[in-house]
């Protein structure tokens, strides 16, 4: 899988991965797995499924860092937890946690990354507010989806809904809102820091 495609006009690249290096892009990654084990940290204790602000870290580095190397990132954080690194929510990791019952957010998260980063590189983050809101926003909806979904198969529809969808809506909301603030800040800063 290639990295970069120099032929593709990228509209959101405020990091300038498209230009770096193989081994800067390692870094980046990096750099990523560790900021999404930070956000996984940050959780408010619930049962079956934890609220955390993974989601909210995991569609930023889509964002920020386009949908390959975002992608890329939260697999490699993935890989981490698989083999043990308590870098998930609560500082768990090993294989639990990919099959109970957070296994279909989980399974989300690789995917929310991709979409939000492919948006990203078409425009839709920056300057453009709203359409940032709604990449994230559909982003969150599809991980509570597939989610909820997968909770549903283990404790019913029902309960699915109550303990692993509703409660986490606004949440949703909320974290894509904060996403397109601070993309729309970082558009900001980044082209003051250009005009200097």
């Amino acid at each position: 899988m290639s990295l970069s495609d120099p032929s593709r006009t990228v509209v959101f690249d405020p990091l300038r991965l498209s230009a770096r290096s193989i081994a800067v892009k390692y870094l980046f990654v990096l750099a990523g797995t560790l900021v999404l084990a930070l956000a996984s940290q940050i959780s408010v204790p619930m049962v079956p499924v934890p609220i955390t602000m993974q989601t909210f870290a995991v569609t930023m580095i889509g964002a920020l860092y386009g949908w390959r190397l975002g992608t890329l990132t939260v697999l490699a954080w993935l890989g981490e937890a698989m083999l043990g690194a308590p870098v998930l929510a609560n500082g768990s990791g090993g294989l639990a946690p990919f099959a109970g019952p957070t296994a279909g957010y989980i399974a989300a998260f690789p995917l929310m990354a991709l979409m939000v980063g492919w948006l990203a590189e078409r425009g839709w983050t920056g300057d453009n507010v709203v359409r940032s809101f709604i990449a994230h926003l559909a982003a969150n909806l599809f991980c509570l989806s597939l989610g909820g979904l997968y909770l549903a198969s283990l404790i019913g529809a029902e309960k699915g809904w109550l303990l692993g969808v509703a409660p986490f809506i606004l949440g949703g909301v909320l974290k894509s809102a904060l996403a397109a603030a601070v993309l729309k800040g970082i558009r900001i800063y980044g082209d003051q820091a250009e005009l200097r």
